[in-house]
């Protein structure tokens, strides 16, 4: 009789956690920062076509790394969620705390019970009326979530990103000055990046209702210049 081969579950989540997180490091970063005039999002992505940057509901974005299909699932779910809560009950109950605790359920599940975990991190965000009262809630593959409070980066070298954006960040900017320190931040100091590599959203604050707008080359580039 052939002996079962044993792994021990300590090794088995660090060997998942591994393929998760080399999934994610091979795709392109994202951030998100909080600016006096709405939250800005910003992808390196030169794709007109598939996004990484979407509307969730009124005042929620959605926005993900890694692989693709895997993260495109995770949005129709959320749209579907906010549309189903937002029916059932009011628009004004879909809020995004609610939203990244389920995804966060969603990824820990998958990351504890299937075979294979989600290549996966995503930003769900919604603006107030304030940049106080703005949020941003981080969820990595395992379903860890993190409330971050000025600003989130996320994908391949979210740590030097996330050091650059530190240093560029400061409260009260408006959101030219906000993308332009995204995006240098994404750039680094070795490069520079145009707005046809760019996808850049944002979530208004002045918008009575739907508050997301993406916003076309000429506008990133006048605003990064």
């Amino acid at each position: 009789m052939t002996m079962p081969f044993y792994v021990a579950p300590e090794q088995m989540m660090k060997d998942r956690a591994d393929y998760a997180r080399k999934g994610i490091a091979r795709g392109r970063a994202l951030a998100a920062c909080i600016s006096t005039d709405g939250i800005v999002l910003c992808a390196e992505n030169p794709s007109r076509m598939l996004h990484k940057v979407s509307e969730i509901y009124d005042r929620i974005a959605f926005a993900g790394v890694g692989k693709y299909n895997e993260f495109d699932q995770l949005r129709i779910a959320g749209i579907r969620h906010a549309d189903l809560k937002g029916f059932s009950f009011s628009r004004e109950d879909v809020d995004a705390r609610s939203l990244a605790n389920q995804y966060a359920q969603i990824l820990g599940n998958v990351f504890t019970h299937e075979m294979k975990p989600m290549e996966v991190e995503i930003l769900v965000c919604e603006v107030g009326d304030d940049p106080a009262d703005d949020q941003l809630f981080h969820i990595l593959y395992d379903g860890t979530l993190v409330d971050e409070s000025s600003f989130s980066v996320l994908g391949g070298e979210a740590e030097a990103i996330s050091e650059r954006l530190q240093g560029a960040w400061e409260e009260g900017l408006d959101l030219p000055g906000a993308l332009r320190a995204t995006v240098s931040a994404l750039a680094g100091d070795d490069r520079t990046l145009e707005a046809a590599e760019l996808e850049v959203a944002v979530l208004g604050r002045e918008a009575t209702r739907r508050c997301f707008r993406r916003l076309e080359d000429d506008e990133v580039t006048e605003a990064i210049s």
